[in-house]
């Protein structure tokens, strides 16, 4: 999958969440991979032999639903003359629900977004999800660590996501010495720990990133020339002081230090995600600032600035999780739109009977749903219009989805 399809990633995480939340009662929820270049014939073979082997399952109940969801599958299999590129990823399997012993048998088909390599079988109670989910995961990873004499925190930028790794402490006193002994030998005993405490370091830096994978590069940070005295020393291991980009000075350590550091480090790590986002969303934010009338938020709202092809860049939250119905009058014809969290779907699916017509009171009926981000996407497709989809993992995502309802707009020109 491209890192420019934001939002193809966003459908595949929001699918694979779906399915991670799906558990079957026993160990009857069927997992099948298959690489590219695999003979269909080959698998539709091996899906038989499954298919005769649960035959021994002890429980009928088990029994039946594991060869029901193999079944699926292979139903589902005989629908491609080869297997695609990417390979394919198959899912099936009767759901738990509350009532006990009923379940609705349900089957997802995947092409994965990359080539999967492995040809695997699994029947458990979840669906094994992992090598897509690992798909989905930020490529380019940069190893951040801010250090002093006293103290060090290791850390990954993945993507959007600064994930801390580890905090370590030296041992090593300040620089004002102890009464009763020698400046000298205080110098002198210091300097030993301090050593010490360096080649510690260089073994933390080894154990964190060397075998780290998609490793881009390291930032190493902190205050004081403590950092430059490490990295002048020959206490790296050398494939990992290739890997250093920068230096960058700190007012801090610790996870304070960590976000910081990364505050400091826009032109070194401008390709990250991370900024990405913050960027546009801090764009959004001084338009506010400056009351220039270039900005507007909120659904009702952005869907008319959307409809008059007033938006350059829709900013939208992937916290956003709501559905918007296209309802009809079946007495005058009157369409309008209602938005509903996702979350109170059922409530509103059952007052749908209940509902009238703003002009004229009649009764209405579902047209359409969709999902609301895919809708605003399409209507920013339309318009020509940018999409930014904003993680909450940064402070300016959480604000968008905090202050602003996770939908805004960059408009082309005032709005009136």
């Amino acid at each position: 999958m491209s890192e420019n399809a934001p939002l193809d990633r966003l459908r595949a995480q929001r699918m694979l969440e779906q399915l991670e939340s799906l558990q079957g009662r026993g160990t009857e929820l069927v997992s099948v991979y298959i690489p590219p270049g695999k003979a269909v014939s080959e698998v539709m073979t091996d899906l038989r032999n499954e298919w005769g082997t649960a035959v021994n399952i002890k429980s009928k109940t088990t029994r039946k639903n594991v060869q029901d969801a193999l079944t699926k599958v292979m139903e589902r299999l005989k629908l491609f003359k080869t297997i695609p590129p990417t390979g394919l990823a198959i899912f099936a399997g009767t759901i738990a629900s509350n009532q006990l012993g009923v379940g609705d048998m349900q089957t997802f088909v995947i092409v994965p977004p990359e080539p999967i390599s492995i040809y695997y079988y699994r029947c458990e109670h979840q669906f094994m999800l992992e090598p897509l989910f690992n798909m989905l995961a930020a490529k380019d990873v940069y190893g951040l660590v801010v250090l002093d004499s006293k103290e060090a925190a290791f850390a990954t930028l993945k993507g959007n996501r600064t994930e801390m790794i580890k905090e370590y402490t030296s041992g090593v006193a300040g620089k004002t010495r102890a009464g009763g002994q020698s400046s000298r030998r205080y110098e002198r005993l210091r300097d030993m720990f301090l050593n010490e405490w360096f080649v510690r370091l260089g073994d933390y830096f080894t154990e964190h990133f060397r075998n780290l994978p998609n490793l881009r590069g390291i930032v190493v940070g902190g205050p004081g020339p403590t950092k430059e005295d490490f990295l002048k020393g020959d206490f790296l291991h050398y494939e990992l002081k290739d890997q250093v980009m920068a230096t960058v000075d700190t007012g801090y350590t610790g996870p304070e230090g960590i976000k910081e550091m990364v505050n400091r480090s826009r032109e070194i790590l401008k390709n990250a995600r991370y900024f990405d986002e913050r960027r546009v969303v801090q764009e959004f934010l001084k338009h506010i600032g400056e009351d220039d009338g270039l900005v507007t938020y909120g659904e009702q709202e952005v869907l008319q600035a959307l409809k008059n092809v007033n938006v350059q860049t829709l900013l939208i939250s992937e916290d956003v999780r709501r559905t918007l119905y296209r309802i009809k009058c079946k007495t005058c014809g009157f369409t309008e739109n209602r938005i509903v969290d996702n979350d109170k779907i059922p409530e509103f699916e059952a007052s749908l009977s209940t509902l009238r017509c703003l002009k004229c009171q009649g009764d209405v009926e579902v047209l359409e749903k969709e999902d609301l981000i895919e809708f605003l996407v399409k209507a920013a497709e339309n318009s020509k219009a940018s999409v930014e989809l904003v993680s909450t993992n940064t402070e300016e995502g959480e604000m968008l989805i905090r202050s602003f309802g996770g939908i805004a707009a960059i408009t082309n020109y005032r709005q009136f």
